[in-house]
């Protein structure tokens, strides 16, 4: 029997489960299901009364496997609401000021990554690949090692990674992010971030460093490298075309009566940096009277983990902001900001994209962010828009055709929305052409298979990819 290829995240989104939509993460793993028949393991969103947690449901779809795991109502709490979105995302985003460190928390953290690995281990065959993504399962390659599992298993963190006094700063850190050297290959977004994660191995586990990103630590060896995660770029740009086109995207066409559209998409998440960007906005029309009453801000802002108080605060923060900018920007045929919360289909999105003179992407730290490159793909090859990139989204190291911003100085965002605004159609052109070719040629398919080529070439013997996955491979690069 051929190798499977075990993928494990912390929610699986089964197609055509009701309430499902295709995230950065889901569009990546969907990415790697294609190179070989897996099985995509990781919670079901449901929510267990049982007093333990039950075994993991096998589900069939599309001719995909699932296996699907409930958690138990205090593992959801002290888990996912506790540790990982609030400790592990403020500190991996820089933000240890955020950070509320709880024992307890750390406990059900770990809890829930041996449950994992329990479940995997039901199934896992000598010969599988297993690739682990993002910080809710960074001890899971310990775990099954500690059951004693030698498979092939490669981790990919979808979030920034930061310098080494930052992770430090996590209380007992070496459980959590000192765990990663239980892999054979860690990928991240970018160099910055591979380069961290090195030094924090080296500093904080006292690693050996091998050259070409390997790291030696107590009889393991790990691979630290950068894949920035990519779209599937020319399906979005055929879907860009035929969705401007949509219900959606012309009633908002018609309501904007000719206005410049700029448009941001984010979560309601604080490293997003919308207040910044409002204020940013408000900078921009008091220092532009001109452009009064011709421009519309319109930003998609979906709210997520509303139960954390710091979402809660932000949201109230943003409220407060779109409020003072309209009323004092205002006229009575014209709202400067449309702040919206509904979330909307990844195809509809694509025609809104296409319609927006500029794409205002701030965020005060991010991984990668797609929403840089979905923008990028959805545009009029003869009358693109301006990409205006915070120089702290992993994407600004290969956006080279953007507006590169500090979210952190709103004058200067203000300032650069007059550049994007009063920019020649010959100059976006030239500053479009190049980002297009970067996304279009570092799609997430050839990421998915970077990474598995290069997971297999930590343990070169195993070969468990097979000739037909290297010719697929060969074929693309």
């Amino acid at each position: 029997m051929a190798a499977r290829l075990i993928l494990v995240s912390n929610r699986v989104s089964v197609p055509g489960a009701e309430g499902q939509r295709a995230g950065g993460l889901t569009v990546a793993i969907q990415a790697a299901q294609k190179l070989r028949d897996s099985i995509w393991v990781g919670w079901s969103g449901k929510v267990s009364e049982a007093d333990v947690p039950p075994p993991a449901t096998l589900v069939e779809h599309q001719h995909r496997s699932f296996a699907l795991l409930d958690l138990l109502a205090n593992d959801f709490e002290e888990y996912y609401n506790g540790f990982a979105n609030r400790v592990l995302w403020p500190i991996l985003h820089y933000r240890v000021d955020l950070a509320e460190f709880s024992a307890v928390e750390l406990s059900g953290y770990l809890r829930v990554n041996r449950h994992f690995a329990a479940e995997i281990a039901r199934f896992l065959q000598p010969d599988d690949v297993v690739w682990v993504h993002d910080y809710h399962l960074l001890t899971l390659a310990a775990r099954l090692r500690a059951l004693k599992f030698d498979n092939l298993t490669g981790f990919f963190l979808h979030i920034p990674c930061p310098p080494p006094d930052i992770l430090q700063a996590l209380p007992q850190h070496m459980e959590t992010i000192g765990a990663l050297i239980h892999y054979d290959l860690v990928g991240v977004q970018t160099e910055r971030d591979a380069e961290n994660l090195g030094q924090y191995f080296e500093t904080a586990l006292g690693a050996t460093r091998r050259g070409n990103g390997v790291y030696e630590c107590g009889g393991r060896r790990v691979q630290v490298r950068a894949f920035p995660v990519g779209i599937a770029a020319r399906v979005y740009a055929r879907a860009a075309r035929a969705a401007v086109r949509s219900p959606v995207a012309t009633k908002l066409r018609t309501s904007l009566e000719g206005k410049q559209l700029i448009l941001g998409v984010d979560r309601l998440d604080y490293t997003k940096g919308i207040p910044l960007r409002l204020q940013a906005f408000g900078q921009f029309l008091d220092d532009n009277e001109a452009w009064t009453d011709t421009v519309t801000l319109l930003q998609l802002t979906p709210r997520s983990r509303c139960t954390v108080p710091e979402y809660a605060d932000l949201e109230r923060e943003v409220c407060t902001l779109v409020g003072q900018i309209n009323g004092m920007h205002a006229e009575p045929n014209w709202t400067p900001i449309r702040y919206v919360n509904k979330s909307f289909s990844r195809f509809v999105l694509a025609g809104i994209y296409r319609m927006a003179r500029i794409g205002l992407v701030t965020p005060l730290r991010d991984g990668m962010n797609l929403v840089a490159k979905e923008y990028v793909a959805a545009q009029d090859p003869a009358d693109p828009g301006v990409l205006i990139l915070s120089q702290f989204a992993g994407a600004a190291e290969r956006m080279h055709g953007a507006l590169i911003v500090n979210p952190h100085e709103p004058a200067a965002v203000a300032k650069a929305l007059a550049q994007a605004l009063n920019m020649s159609l010959s100059e976006r052109i030239a500053r479009w052409r190049p980002m297009f070719d970067e996304v279009t040629t570092n799609d997430i398919d050839g990421w998915a298979g970077d990474f598995l080529a290069s997971l297999a070439e930590t343990r070169p013997s195993g070969n468990w990819l097979g000739e037909g996955f290297w010719r697929l491979f060969a074929a693309r690069v």
